[in-house]
């Protein structure tokens, strides 16, 4: 491919470049093949121009940066916006597959994950073929692979959507986070409606305050509004922090049909006549034609019920009928480590979930409260080289709502795991029933042990994941996996006699 031949590129290039023709782009110098064209990409704690040696030595024809290089000046295509650069030729190299593809995105902080894989199973059931990525996975055309992040990589992204393109789909529903906003990896996307679900503290590390998080979150909507007039977006009221009504109304002045959804009766796809059961939900789904049904579902909370929603208003746009969303709802079960009831021989009930921050925290312990005869046991901690303003909130919000804390690492990273124990237990007030274990095992281990009849054990922080970060490896470790195992060794009996 010649860069020439891109006309998209034009408004990219600093200068008209000479003939370039290249075979593929790459934005890591490790992926680099002979006829690859390298994109030095500038980031908060690396700058690629770094490797733009690598790059070349390992057959790159060169270089698109943001500045020339000083070690391959004449190799250098010197670029206005080096990631908007990236993402249009990984399209343009991919044959521009989401011209075709119908892209549904779903951005928050929370429920991300959930929303995406209901909203394939509502559109799957509507007829469609659709590809899914997600924080856990991607899925098209029979296949599964391991997503390594939330939002992959422009060239990366841009070759999947190909992929299930070639296999078949007609569309492909993805989470969008908002470093892949920010960081324009959705770039040239033309989506088709998008989704957001709710906003809580979280990625502060990258974004530095909450308006900033909140600003990149609304790219997902200027971009479907620029690529897309007319098109639906559908926006939570229900998040708290009054983000969403934010979010509404920031849609509500762009040319998109918004649709706004949750509990309050003024929303337009809302739910009512809500109760929460130990084993799922019940609750009156009423459309925005003023249609409505009665589900009995298996996803437990109003936070899921908020998640359901904002999937089903997507699948109504996209001409799912009613009925079909409503059966599909109720079919629907506990996925990936997401309030995932894990079985064991213990009195106790236990469960694993993904939250991560305060507010997924708190609504998963709001939800275990009201099924919660016994005791409410959480075993959970922070992720390391993260967000370090939101690990006391976890800690209060734990203390708030269990009987029992025990805190433990979760993927401590490169930070010492006791130092962020120790900024956990600043949210906790000294008259909380608190043990500190930073194994993890251990920690689940104790948890299960100290269990009893009609007591719910929560394992918090990792959800899905199959590993565990540590400063020097990354180890196998499923909190599924492990409370299976340590249910065991504890005599699948816990204590019967607290």
């Amino acid at each position: 491919m010649k860069l020439t031949d891109i006309p998209e590129m034009i408004p990219f290039l600093k200068e008209k470049p000479a003939v370039l023709v290249f075979s593929g782009v790459q934005c890591d110098s490790r992926r680099i093949r002979p006829g690859d064209l390298f994109v030095a990409l500038s980031g908060s704690r690396d700058d690629g121009a770094r490797y733009a040696a690598a790059a070349l030595a390992k057959g790159a024809v060169a270089v698109l940066a943001q500045a020339p290089l000083h070690d391959a000046p004449k190799q250098t295509i010197v670029v206005h916006d080096a990631r908007g650069a990236l993402a249009c030729l990984a399209a343009a190299l991919n044959g521009w597959p989401a011209k075709t593809l119908r892209v549904y995105g779903v951005t928050g902080t929370n429920g991300k994950t959930t929303t995406a894989w209901l909203l394939r199973e509502l559109l799957r059931a509507g007829g469609r073929t659709p590809g899914l990525l997600s924080t856990v996975q991607v899925e098209y055309g029979g296949r599964t692979i391991p997503a390594t992040r939330t939002t992959p990589d422009a060239c990366e992204l841009q070759s999947l959507l190909a992929a299930m393109q070639n296999a078949g789909c007609d569309s492909a529903v993805m989470e969008v986070s908002s470093h892949a906003l920010d960081q324009q990896r959705a770039a040239f996307l033309r989506f088709e409606a998008a989704a957001f679900t709710n906003l809580s503290q979280d990625h502060l590390d990258y974004h530095g305050t909450m308006e900033a998080y909140f600003q990149a979150k609304q790219r997902l909507f200027t971009q479907l509004a620029q690529d897309h007039p007319g098109a639906a977006a559908v926006c939570c009221l229900d998040d708290g922090a009054g983000y969403g009504a934010r979010m509404a109304e920031y849609v509500a002045a762009l040319p998109l049909r918004r649709v706004t959804c949750g509990f309050a009766p003024t929303a337009d796809l809302r739910a009512e006549e809500v109760s929460v059961t130990s084993d799922g939900s019940r609750f009156t789904l009423v459309a925005p034609e003023g249609g409505r049904r009665e589900l009995c579902v298996h996803l437990a909370g109003r936070y899921n019920i908020a998640n359901m929603l904002c999937a089903a208003g997507l699948a109504l746009d996209a001409g799912v009928p009613l009925d079909t969303v409503a059966a599909t709802l109720e079919q629907a079960r506990p996925q990936w480590g997401r309030l995932e009831r894990v079985p064991t021989a213990l009195p106790a009930a236990v469960f694993v979930d993904y939250a991560h921050t305060d507010d997924a925290l708190r609504n998963v312990l709001t939800t275990l409260r009201e099924i919660t005869r016994g005791r409410l046991i959480v075993v959970f901690g922070c992720g390391g080289n993260r967000d370090r303003t939101k690990r006391p909130l976890m800690g209060r919000v734990c203390a708030e709502l269990a009987d029992w804390l025990v805190v433990t690492s979760d993927n401590p990273r490169g930070e010492e795991p006791m130092s962020i124990i120790g900024q956990i237990l600043e949210g906790v007030s000294a008259d909380t029933a608190v043990a500190v274990e930073p194994d993890r095992r251990a920690a689940i281990r104790l948890a299960l042990a100290e269990s009893g009849p009609d007591d719910v054990v929560l394992v918090a922080g990792k959800g899905h994941e199959p590993f565990q970060e540590l400063a020097d490896r990354t180890v196998p470790f499923d909190d599924r996996q492990v409370v299976a195992e340590e249910a065991r060794t504890v005599g699948g009996a816990g204590r019967q006699d607290r």
